[in-house]
């Protein structure tokens, strides 16, 4: 039972598969980052995959297909949420590494949406630095990556490109129009 001026949003899916440059053996933290006035209905607000390693085909992909199921409850559609992703691997050493972040929007609209995700990881900012961190295993990594969701300090940090996750998402909105918020599509259902 919904409360006055209260919508739901629903969502689940899966994080399908990573694209990576030259890497293997990965797995994948993942967690909602969101604004005051929502919070979590249902589901699990964070997880981690298993380790993947990539496929032998011309694709060469890292496949985790890991299940999605979270439903939230708001206000205001401010703060919507985002899905936060932390990739970790292993290198060379046999090190667990991280080997990006990735963030994106939770689909505004009803129905199944694909994403592909970017994935980047902080640089050392210097050579010696590089070469420390090649070195003693501990490589460059956000302290706390709900900042990538923030937009704070994201200045401060230097990051490279590292591949792409795609994720698929299947979303319904309960009581969204009915509050008179439009995304585009036709009334609840």
């Amino acid at each position: 039972m919904s409360v006055e001026g209260e919508f739901f949003l629903s969502v689940t899916g899966s994080i399908e598969y990573a694209n990576f440059y030259d890497i293997d053996n990965v797995y994948c933290k993942y967690g909602y980052h969101f604004g005051p006035d929502w919070s979590i209905v249902r589901g699990i607000e964070e997880g981690l995959t298993q380790m993947s390693k990539k496929s032998i085909d011309a694709r060469q992909v890292a496949v985790w297909n890991f299940p999605l199921d979270i439903a939230f409850k708001s206000i205001n559609p401010q703060g919507w949420p985002q899905l936060i992703l932390s990739v970790y691997g292993l290198d060379c050493f046999g090190h667990d590494v991280v080997r990006g972040y990735g963030v994106c929007h939770l689909p505004l609209a009803t129905g199944t949406h694909t994403k592909k995700v970017a994935v980047y990881v902080p640089q050392s900012s210097s050579i010696l630095q590089q070469f420390i961190a090649w070195f003693s295993g501990r490589r460059p990594e956000l302290i706390d990556p709900t900042i990538l969701a923030t937009g704070g300090g994201r200045e401060l940090t230097r990051m490279i490109s590292q591949g792409t996750i795609t994720v698929r998402f299947n979303v319904s909105m309960k009581d969204f129009f009915k509050l008179g918020y439009s995304n585009g599509q036709q009334a609840d259902r």
